[in-house]
């Protein structure tokens, strides 16, 4: 580790599709393809604080989906092939598209959690600790 002060990133979606940890935008933010590394190995940052969930798997299939469809239509407009010609060009299409897709949008995703200091349910948490509040003072 470094002991010089490390500047956070000001872009999250540069940072993240880079892969770059988003606090010195020098380590590394994935232990190969899809797994996140358990902190950065230049700045020390724990990665514990990320997770995206299913959001990079919606966003790829969503972005795929749409070209994809485009290729399958003008496939079968064009050409019309039986199935199995769809399932031996449009799939693998798609899959690749949506593997390629992960990495970056999971990166970008994790980058603007710690960006914009994201937490689970702390608007939802203070209203109902506020709540309980005026609920006690009632009784």
């Amino acid at each position: 580790m470094q002991d010089q002060p490390h500047v956070p990133t000001d872009n999250p979606m540069l940072t993240g599709i880079r892969g770059r940890c988003p606090r010195c935008q020098q380590g590394h933010l994935f232990n190969g393809f899809l797994k996140l590394a358990p902190r950065c190995e230049v700045c020390g940052l724990d990665y514990s604080f990320a997770d995206p969930a299913d959001g990079p798997a919606f966003f790829a299939m969503t972005i795929a989906a749409v070209p994809a469809l485009a290729f399958a239509l003008w496939l079968q407009i064009s050409f019309e092939p039986p199935l199995w010609a769809h399932v031996l060009t449009t799939l693998p299409v798609t899959l690749a598209a949506c593997a390629l897709l992960l990495r970056p949008l999971k990166g970008w995703l994790v980058c603007s959690q710690f960006f914009h200091k994201a937490e689970e349910g702390s608007i939802d948490r203070e209203w109902h600790e506020r709540r309980r509040a005026d609920e006690a003072r009632r009784d």
